[in-house]
């Protein structure tokens, strides 16, 4: 049996070799510290960080169902899906800009 987990947002497998991260999906200075967290690919996490600001995460997006319904993250995770589970790169664009913090 294959123990390897599946990235709830681009549903590629994360190997134990693949640049991955812990997400919390309401973020910790938002009120998440020891809230749910999630298990996915370091690029997707880098994607989600450069997309939504903390607030909107805490607000809107902290489920993976929200996230996945995100318009750019949707059209990412489509995107990154057809890559290889270990693939990573920069991301594109850099970090979002944080004018309303």
């Amino acid at each position: 049996m294959d123990d390897t987990p599946i990235c709830p947002l681009c549903d590629r497998p994360i190997p134990p070799d693949a640049p991955q991260s812990l997400h919390y999906l309401v973020p910790k200075l938002r009120g998440g510290k020891g809230g749910p967290t999630v298990l996915i690919h370091q690029i997707c996490h880098n994607e989600i960080h450069a997309t939504l600001s903390e607030a909107e995460l805490a607000r809107a997006f902290n489920t993976p169902e929200a996230l996945r319904a995100h318009p750019r993250l949707s059209k990412f995770f489509k995107w990154v899906a057809k890559r290889s589970p270990d693939f990573h790169s920069k991301t594109s664009g850099g970090r979002r800009a944080w004018k309303n913090r």
